[in-house]
């Protein structure tokens, strides 16, 4: 029976959160879509990824909404809305549907991740030192951040009442105050003291916070068999295939280069142009590519242009291509090409950075379900799926996780392993 739901609006959070349990035992399912049969799960802790993160603010309440009320039907004893550790999306109006779906009076939310450099000090939410506004976050060109203080975040969604609150202690009192209780932590032992004065007060039926506060409840709940589950054997070859423009990736992927890695740029044309792949062009193109995939054991595909983005813009504007078609235009053809390479012999261990890339990526091969199996290092996630009757895995992580030499040492380990 599930004991645990934890509902993500996007496909690499969904997974950094769910393996969180996966590596201390928990039976662990991500699955995609609002469409969930309760009684016929299996697993302990259900991950469902809603794909609101780009939706309307409306659409994502009612999606979250008919979530939390499915589960509340069901007898779900916790549910968890995990949210972006740098605050993009529709969080207000996603709380405001766990709130009010939920039938309670509060919501605690606890969005720092510490151990990525991600804090919540004086309700202001603070990425790397700086507030998240002034981080690359807040320049995202697809979903940029605009709210640093976190009740001013919410209240652009959600007519809820808002309020910060210092990290618990032992001694402390819990809030009595109605609406969304937002908590500060700089570390680790925040979230655990927080967390656990939350529990020992039953305020956890209704919960928030990104993979920081995930990666502490299973221990607070004690839902886990306490086991760390450990790595398969993988492919020493590597692919990297990134639909992410966060600067932290290109400079992960600058650094792979100088290292040995072949880096593929994708053009505007196999980027932007439907079907474009399937033209005399395209097979052209895709041959070269997979030539480079079996002449070199570690390769990036990449959907940014070489220094920057302003040659597929200009070929954007040329064209009258909207913002949210060029994201989701770049993420199908990712997907596609993935599903071409993806029964090769020359195709490695497969990584892929970016929840829109991973998510194209799985439904070009057909995967419908990922089992979260280990964090490979922090934020970075392998994940294991069924492809044909056989066991299949990737790796996956979020665009703004991990330090600079990340693909360098991933490839050190897989090769090592």
């Amino acid at each position: 029976m599930i004991q645990l739901l934890i509902i993500a609006d996007d496909f690499t959070g969904a997974l950094d959160t769910g393996v969180q349990f996966a590596a201390y035992g928990s039976r662990t399912s991500v699955v995609v879509g609002t469409e969930v049969d309760f009684s016929a799960a299996q697993a302990e802790v259900l991950v469902v990824d809603t794909e609101t993160r780009h939706l309307t603010a409306q659409q994502a309440y009612d999606a979250v909404a008919q979530l939390t009320s499915q589960a509340e039907q069901a007898g779900v004893a916790y549910i968890y809305k995990k949210t972006d550790s740098a605050l993009r999306g529709n969080i207000g109006a996603e709380l405001t549907a766990l709130l009010q779906a939920g039938n309670q009076k509060q919501l605690p939310f606890l969005p720092a991740f510490p151990q990525m450099g991600r804090i919540t000090r004086n309700g202001v939410h603070i990425v790397d030192g700086v507030p998240v506004t002034e981080s690359p976050f807040g320049a995202d060109p697809f979903e940029p951040v605009r709210h640093s203080i976190i009740t001013e975040l919410i209240a652009e969604q959600s007519s809820v009442p808002a309020h910060a609150f210092p990290a618990l202690a032992d001694k402390d009192s819990v809030p009595d105050t109605d609406g969304i209780l937002i908590f500060d932590a700089d570390s680790v032992s925040d979230l655990l003291s927080t967390g656990r004065l939350l529990h020992q007060n039953g305020k956890l039926h209704i919960m928030a916070g990104c993979a920081g506060f995930g990666s502490v409840l299973a221990e607070i709940l004690e839902i886990t068999e306490s086991k760390t589950s450990q790595p398969p054997e993988l492919d020493s070859r590597l692919l990297v295939v990134c639909g992410s423009v966060n600067p932290i990736t290109i400079k992960q992927m600058d650094t792979a280069e100088k290292a040995g890695f072949i880096h593929i740029h994708l053009t505007p044309e196999q980027k932007l142009e439907p079907g474009y792949w399937q033209s005399e062009q395209g097979r052209k193109d895709f041959q070269n590519i997979h030539h480079n995939l079996e002449t070199h054991p570690l390769c990036i595909i990449d959907a940014n242009d070489e220094g920057g983005n302003a040659i597929t813009e200009t070929y954007a504007s040329a064209g009258n291509i909207q913002l949210e078609e060029i994201r989701l235009g770049i993420a199908r053809s990712i997907g596609y090409l993935v599903g071409e390479l993806f029964t090769s012999p020359a195709l490695g261990t497969l990584l892929i950075t970016g929840g829109d890339t991973l998510l194209q990526c799985m439904e070009c091969v057909g995967v419908k379900e990922l089992e979260p199996v280990c964090e490979l290092e922090k934020g970075v996630v392998l994940s294991r799926f069924y492809y044909k009757g056989c066991s299949k895995y990737v790796i996956s992580k979020s665009g703004g996780f991990g330090q600079e030499t990340l693909l360098v040492d991933l490839a050190r380990r897989i090769s090592g392993m």
